[in-house]
């Protein structure tokens, strides 16, 4: 069984990216909101793919051929979904992130909380 606390932040970018896309998570789809979470930095469909099976064989997200499509030429996609075990690894991140937010926002003050968010 995989641990749950061995989930590093491009593998949270990427849990997070197919939780918010449901049933549209696929290679490209995932890409593009990985991308749209982690700008300014750029994120290659490789490292998704990689970070992709590695989930998978983690125990974190499952996948399955979707049915062909036409705009595909008759191919199908691999589409992603989390497992129970993803969804707890990112509820565990979720809430570690909320912890350092509120540990920052303390020092530096709720006007830059208030401001980033």
């Amino acid at each position: 069984m995989a641990r749950t606390d061995s989930v590093g932040q491009f593998e949270q970018l990427v849990l997070t990216a197919i939780l918010t896309l449901r049933n549209d998570a696929y290679g490209v789809t995932v890409q593009a909101k990985v991308a749209e979470l982690a700008r300014p930095k750029e994120v290659s469909l490789g490292a998704i793919y990689v970070t992709l099976d590695r989930l998978e064989d983690k125990g974190l997200v499952a996948s399955r051929l979707s049915d062909p499509t036409p705009e595909r030429g008759g191919r199908s996609k691999r589409v992603y979904q989390l497992e129970a075990l993803g969804e707890r690894a990112l509820e565990e991140s979720a809430a570690t992130a909320r912890r350092i937010w509120q540990g920052v926002a303390e020092v530096w003050g709720k006007k830059w909380a208030k401001e980033l968010g």
